[in-house]
This record gives C-alpha cells, sequence and structure tokens, in this order.
C-alpha cells in the first residue's frame, strides 16, 4: 500500500482532530505577532510536552493554558489499543491538541531486545500498535533499545531544584553487576535488532507512521553485561542501513544523552540535525541540557547547562524540521508534581521564546 508523505499531510492539514481546531476563534495563533513565521503553522516546529496515557482533564486544561497543541503518549501495554487512543484522542482534540507520537512499553523488552522466548509475540503487539497509530493519523512512533541500561547513579540538588545525575566511576564500582545469566556482545544485539526491525518497520511503512530511534542514554557501550548499539553516530549510521534507507526510519534526537557524550560521539549535536534533518529523517527532539559530559554530568534546565540551546533551535528551524519538541526529564521544583506543572511551564516558555527568536532570524 502506498501513501502520501507525512510531511505534506502535515503541511497541508495538520493532525485528524486537531487540524480543525487550528482555525477555530480563540485557537488560532495571534495574526498581527511580528513573527515571521506563525508558531502554529503546521510546517513550523511543534512544542509538545510529554504525558502519559492516564491523562485527566485538569492535565490537559493545563497543556492548553500553556498553549501546547501537542503532546507525546507513554502508553502502559493496556493502554495501547485502538478503543483507548480513540478515547484519549477525542478528549484531546477538545482541548485544541493533537497526538504526535506515541509510545508503546515493548519497545524497550527484554525479551525484543535480548532475542528471548516470547519475543514473537511482543513483536505481534508492536505491529498491532504501529496499525492503530495508523488509522489514527498519529505521524511518529518512538522507541529505544538498551534493554540492559541504567540511566542514574543518584540524583543531586543544582541551583536548588533536584536532578538525575549519573557518574560512570560510581557506576562501574558499585551499582553495575550482571542482570541476566550471561553477557551479550555487540553482534548479538545487532542481530536482535534487525529481527526485530525486518518485522516492523515494513508494518510502520504500509501504515504511514514514522519509527524515531532514541539514543542510549547514558552513551556508555556496555552495561551490566549488555552492549548498547545507539552511543554514537556509527550505530545510527548501521541502523539506517538495516532500515534499507527507508523513509519512515529516523532519528529522535535526544539533544541531553547527545551532549552527554561530547566530542566522542561521532557527530555533535549539530551536524546530528544537519545530517539527519536534510536528509527528512529528523523525526522529534528532546530538547534537553546536561551540566557537562562524561563521566560524570547532571540534567538541568534547557538554559542552565553547557550546551547552546538557542543554536540548537536555530539550527532545527534552519534546516527545516518540523516534528516535535519536547522538554524530556524535567527537573524537580519545590512541590511540583504530577505534570510537573511549574517546571513544565519554565521549560515550555524557554522553548517558545527561542523558536520566535529562531523565526525572525531563519524566516
Amino acid at each position: 500500500m502506498s501513501h502520501s508523505p507525512r510531511r505534506a499531510f502535515l503541511q497541508q492539514t495538520g493532525m485528524l482532530g486537531a487540524a480543525a481546531l487550528l482555525d477555530t476563534p480563540g485557537q488560532a495563533a495571534d495574526k498581527t505577532s511580528p513573527n515571521p513565521i506563525d508558531e502554529y503553522d503546521p510546517a513550523n516546529i511543534k512544542l509538545a510536552r510529554r504525558v502519559p496515557g492516564s491523562l485527566q482533564d485538569d492535565d490537559m486544561r493545563f497543556l492548553q493554558q500553556l498553549g501546547l497543541r501537542w503532546v507525546r503518549v507513554d502508553l502502559s501495554r493496556e493502554q495501547a489499543n485502538l478503543g483507548f487512543m480513540t478515547e484519549l484522542q477525542q478528549r484531546l482534540t477538545r482541548f485544541g491538541i493533537g497526538i504526535y507520537s506515541a509510545v508503546h512499553p515493548v519497545q524497550s523488552s527484554v525479551k525484543i531486545g535480548l532475542g528471548l522466548a516470547g519475543r514473537d509475540a511482543e513483536i505481534t503487539e508492536y505491529q498491532q500498535f504501529l496499525q492503530v497509530l495508523g488509522r489514527l493519523n498519529i505521524p511518529v512512533a518512538g522507541y529505544a533499545f538498551h534493554p540492559g541500561n541504567t540511566y542514574s547513579t543518584g540524583r543531586t540538588v543544582h541551583r536548588g531544584y533536584s536532578v538525575r545525575l549519573f557518574d560512570l566511576a560510581v557506576f562501574r564500582k558499585s551499582v553495575e553487576k550482571p542482570r541476566f545469566d550471561r553477557s551479550y556482545s555487540a553482534a548479538e544485539m545487532w542481530d536482535n535488532y534487525e529481527y526485530f526491525m525486518r518485522r516492523v518497520l515494513p508494518v510502520a511503512e504500509d501504515s504511514d507512521v514514522r519509527m524515531a530511534l532514541h539514543p542510549d542514554d547514558p552513551p556508555v557501550a556496555m552495561m551490566n553485561g549488555v552492549a548498547k548499539l545507539f552511543t554514537h553516530y556509527d550505530g545510527y549510521r548501521r541502523a539506517d542501513e538495516i532500515a534499507n534507507h527507508s523513509p519512515y526510519w529516523g532519528a529522535l534526537l535526544c539533544v541531553g544523552t547527545w551532549s552527554e557524550g561530547g566530542g566522542k560521539m561521532g557527530k555533535d549535536v549539530f551536524e546530528m540535525i544537519r545530517h539527519f534533518g536534510s536528509q527528512e529523517k529528523l523525526f522529534a527532539i528532546h530538547f534537553r541540557n546536561v551540566s557537562g559530559t562524561l563521566p560524570r554530568f547532571h540534567e538541568t534546565f534547557p538554559d542552565d547547562g553547557y550546551q547552546d540551546m538557542p543554536r540548537v533551535m536555530r539550527t532545527l528551524r534552519e534546516v527545516g524540521f518540523h516534528g516535535s519538541v519536547i522538554a524530556d526529564h524535567i527537573p524537580q521544583m519545590i512541590n511540583d508534581t504530577g505534570l510537573q506543572q511549574s517546571g513544565a511551564a519554565y521549560c515550555v516558555a524557554y522553548m517558545r521564546a527561542l523558536l520566535r527568536q529562531a523565526n525572525r532570524e531563519v524566516g
């Protein structure tokens, strides 16, 4: 089955359900804005928020108050079905919000990642999930591939807010331990990744859904006896080859993760944006900053780390990126629970200011 490119679809109509709301009185962007590019133009960057499937109406109203039009939804296995997602999409539409991407929990399962018994059943489950996204015109499925991963060695307080900390020496000495009955080499993990992609990518293509690959966070080549594949540009290059350069395979570039690796990533953040952006294979961005590079770093608000986030936003506009940008791993502020409303508002306001400035500069 052939489909018109999702890019053209979004440029012409926006998102199913949300499209009609873009021109609804009271919902449309201010046409007197000095910005040369309308923030809500479907061809522009889509500021979004990462949310759980259990989102309540008050949560949706909060997102509406922030002026957000898009979300990325993290689903449970019980939620990843047509009935639940249709209802969720309809509820969000009432607040002028569309689902731009979604994540199914089996995307990083141990059975799929390590090639264990039962993986075929989980792959079938993921294929069905992709078909649901296609039916609902949700254009992107985010996924990762690191079943032996350890994200953090603790938390720290920076500028008064609480954030994730990772220290490689602490991990090797005190945290790391074999999680499985044996170790898994990079060659085995590549075999397992290819097995997964050979079965799900054709379904994604037929469903007109793009698969966005998240890098390994942190970008450490071996953790807990399991090799990790996407800690360097070469991993993405090989994955693109496995996908036979399909336009439905692409990158979910986590700026924070890529910044953690610093000069050891093969291409820096800006080179990654230009490389995959020029091929229209940059599908989503996690707009996160960190204090520095491995072997030790902590996360920060996007304006408070070492990475040049204004330049990131400007580079995204320069390559014509029109996917979603979310503030990932939002730091914990005082009395902030649930959707972390204070931290989320801080991040969205900062990203919107950067986007409007980038719109002025790039046009």
